[in-house]
């Protein structure tokens, strides 16, 4: 994974990014995420013949949405990025690129920024695309009837923000001028990695006219669904496939010469064990979904075998609902979170394809002085190693909690979809949490409808992630903040939210400093439970050439080919 200097962090981010890319959202299906790894070569440096017709592959199931505005999981930004394109781009190599923008600057004071768009922009259906389209999607996000859950990450820093939170979208401070040439965004506080938040996908634009036309129903269908990616919607059988195939209307930041496949096939799939036959059949040249039982059968890349592992900027956690009475004792969660062998879940449970996490904020996420991990905490991890005394302190809160050997504690119920590690963790916790006295059982779900029911808070305990959007701590802790549409666990802590508050500054040790103080409130009251820190693993064959993935989890396919 790509590291870069103290030096060159504030050289490049100023308050709080030092973005490597952009990548994609709260969490995926399987809870793993695509990084840069190595699997595939640059397009156009094929040693043998090019097969352009198409290829097929398996990152997800059914996608939740393809809305840029609504979509909070991996799945569907994978989608999205290859169908559709933002202001700015994040290339193979984690720079940013022009987009649908030729251009951007700055201005002195950080607060002012304009984009210069690409002449000749069309839709997928080739009517004109302008400025005005993303002055209409940025109003749209922020609209509070959409309730996007990236508004406040993604336009939080734009003047007018909140006013268009409280249901005056036209007071977000996002210009086009009359003839649609440029765009000028004005903040409301200095955001040196606005040029990286620009590039992510949730920053797509939308057609006005269709969303008008077809309301929520606009991105269902193939029939009605318009992008302006290299590639568009061409066929889609709902919990089947989606088809897409190459956009001739296509005019943006991606070099149309290396856009040489007709047409990429995403299956649906949400079973790993047909994800894998897929696979073998040579129906699909890629799948995400790999059977957990037979990791230990497969050949690593690194020794000439088609199994890639690779570490990403997340953390796997387990949200608690704080609106239900089980969960709004501090000392409760804590016991829960200390009950909890991290070493053996990520180790055997996991099959050391994750690594155990002790804190929110994994490793190699920038602080003001070396990594935000190793200086959290005075240095110490929030949950020591230590498991048969962390098992007796859970004892301990829990009888201290009114709870003595988990007499008189409800049972709990822990909603989880079935896909990798997450039931066999589920079992394990009705296990450890058994031997606190509790009584746990399992809601397996179907993916369409579990990310729904967490978002609304229609459950008691719950897997969760995230994958980092940009390299600094704030994507991950503000999730926490009372307001943030991704806090699942409707935490609230007044305290916290005005930390995470005090970091919006161009102070760059200050910036830090308040995240870590929030990050200490978090943890302190056990706002969600760190079990985890992501890899990626995945089956990829030889002959797929030319894609790459971002270590915020995007799975890049625009230049995908098959060599043969």
């Amino acid at each position: 994974m790509k590291r870069i200097s103290r030096r060159n962090f504030l050289k490049v981010a100023g308050v709080g990014a030092a973005a490597l890319g952009l990548a994609a959202c709260g969490g995926s299906k399987s809870g793993s995420t695509a990084t840069s790894g190595s699997a595939s070569s640059a397009a156009g440096s094929s040693t043998g013949s090019v097969n352009t017709a198409g290829f097929t592959v398996q990152y997800g199931p059914n996608p939740e949405t393809l809305d840029p505005a609504l979509n909070s999981a991996i799945d569907g930004a994978n989608t999205i990025i290859t169908i559709f394109e933002p202001l700015l781009l994040i290339n193979e190599n984690n720079e940013v690129i022009g987009g649908q923008a030729e251009s951007w600057e700055a201005s002195e004071d950080g607060l002012t920024w304009t984009f210069t768009m690409r002449d000749g922009l069309k839709w997928s259906d080739g009517t004109d695309l302008t400025a005005k389209d993303f002055e209409y999607s940025f109003k749209r996000m922020a609209n509070p009837d959409t309730a996007a859950p990236y508004a406040e990450t993604c336009l939080g820093m734009i003047d007018g923000f909140e006013a268009a939170q409280a249901g005056d979208p036209d007071a977000l401070n996002v210009k086009a001028s009359d003839d649609g040439k440029t765009l000028t965004i004005v903040l409301s506080y200095p955001c040196s990695y606005f040029d990286k938040m620009a590039a992510f996908a949730s920053m797509s634009p939308v057609q006005q006219a269709t969303v008008e036309a077809n309301g929520d129903a606009w991105c269902t269908a193939a029939e009605t669904f318009v992008s302006n990616g290299p590639y568009m919607i061409t066929e889609w059988t709902p919990s089947e496939r989606i088809v897409l195939s190459k956009n001739p209307n296509y005019v943006g930041g991606w070099d149309n010469s290396k856009i040489v496949s007709d047409s990429i096939t995403l299956l649906l799939l949400e079973d790993s064990s047909a994800a894998f036959a897929a696979y073998n059949s040579g129906e699909a040249v890629l799948i995400k979904d790999v059977p957990t039982d037979e990791i230990p059968s497969l050949t690593k890349a690194e020794d000439g075998g088609d199994f890639y592992v690779d570490t990403i900027l997340g953390t796997y956690y387990i949200s608690m609902n704080l609106q239900r009475d089980a969960f709004k004792d501090a000392k409760v969660r804590k016991a829960l979170a200390l009950a909890i062998d991290r070493d053996y879940v990520a180790n055997t449970i996991m099959q050391g394809t994750y690594s155990a996490a002790s804190n929110l904020v994994g490793p190699s996420i920038v602080d003001a002085q070396g990594y935000f991990y190793d200086n959290a905490n005075g240095g110490s991890p929030y949950i020591a190693a230590d498991y048969e005394a962390n098992m007796a302190e859970a004892k301990k809160l829990l009888e201290e909690a009114g709870y003595p050997n988990g007499e008189g504690y409800p049972t709990i119920e822990y909603s989880t979809n079935d896909s990798g590690y997450h039931v066999p963790l589920a079992e394990y916790l009705q296990q450890t949490w058994g031997d606190l006295g509790i009584t746990l059982t399992i809601n397996k779900m179907e993916w369409s409808s579990f990310t729904p029911a967490r978002r609304a808070g229609e459950y008691d305990v719950a897997r969760n992630g995230w994958v980092m959007d940009y390299n600094d701590p704030s994507n991950m802790v503000e999730l926490f903040c009372t307001d943030n549409g991704n806090n699942d666990g409707k935490y609230s802590n007044a305290d916290f939210d005005a930390a995470i508050e005090a970091s919006k500054v161009a102070d760059v040790a200050e910036h830090f400093a308040q995240l870590h103080k929030a990050e200490d409130i978090l943890m302190e009251d056990m706002g969600c439970i760190p079990v985890a820190y992501y890899n990626e693993f995945w089956l990829q064959t030889s002959s797929l050439k030319g894609t790459w993935h971002s270590p915020y989890g995007y799975w890049y396919l625009q230049y995908g080919y098959i060599e043969e």
